[in-house]
């Protein structure tokens, strides 16, 4: 009798999830849009903690991105307010279940007490932690890549390099994502299946997931269906 191999499952290190679809969950329930992007919060806890439990380490939520500043002045001021609240009222909840936080982008453009109260977030659980939290605001990927070769045009130029030496591992140590994994699995939600500038560079071999549900309708057995679904895909990376 011949027993058939166990296939070898992948392992979920980095997972990345752009959380589309909050104000058009707000709009079919007549709400305002911060209602929706409140709610998101409460989903993205929830799968934060359902991440924890799958002994995921790296966690990259699309929060707000470069292009989201052409948006109604009034929304900005609400996201920024909720921004606020998150660090100041969450960040503790999270940090005592071994979550640290990272931000990926550029936060030039943020109110100096965003600014001071991301920097004291990201003292908790620094040298240890279950799960990297890394969550994306003012992030877009041409724009980081563009910088990446700002940086290394100006090392060419000062002549500390030269231009044979350019290759990718260069390009990735200039990236915003310089110590961190590509990411593995990439979930969409909110209906679209595109990627929508987010993570460019690092997704040339990520699986991607669509749903057409809107964020703050995702549950933790949509979560779990997904990364069910991930284990058995085959992946190549181009090799096949």
């Amino acid at each position: 009798m011949f027993f058939k191999p166990t296939p070898k499952l992948n392992t979920l290190k980095h997972l990345g999830i752009i959380m589309d679809g909050n104000r058009r969950w707000a709009k079919a329930k007549g709400l305002d849009a911060i209602k929706g992007h409140k709610q998101g919060i409460e989903t993205a806890k929830l799968i934060i903690k359902a991440a924890i439990e799958e002994n995921i380490t790296f966690l990259t939520l699309y929060a707000f991105s470069s292009e989201n500043w052409k948006r109604d002045p009034s929304e900005i001021n609400d996201l920024m307010n909720l921004l606020r609240f998150f660090l100041d009222n969450e960040i503790n909840n999270l940090s005592s279940s071994g979550v640290k936080l990272s931000i990926l982008g550029d936060l030039t453009n943020f109110d100096e007490d965003i600014k001071s109260n991301i920097k004291k977030a990201s003292l908790y659980n620094k040298e240890s932690f279950k799960i990297n939290l890394i969550i994306a605001i003012n992030y877009g990927a041409r724009q980081e890549i563009t910088k990446a070769v700002k940086k290394i045009c100006n090392v060419v130029l000062n002549k500390e390099i030269s231009i044979e030496k350019i290759d990718e591992k260069l390009i990735q140590k200039n990236l915003y994502t310089n110590d961190l994994p590509d990411p593995d699995l990439i979930i969409r939600t909110g209906g679209d299946s595109r990627l929508s500038n987010f993570l460019l560079w690092q997704a040339a071999y990520t699986e991607l997931m669509f749903f057409k549900k809107p964020w703050p309708d995702f549950t933790k057995k949509d979560f779990m269906q997904a990364i069910s679904e991930f284990k058995t895909r085959e992946r190549r990376f181009g090799g096949h």
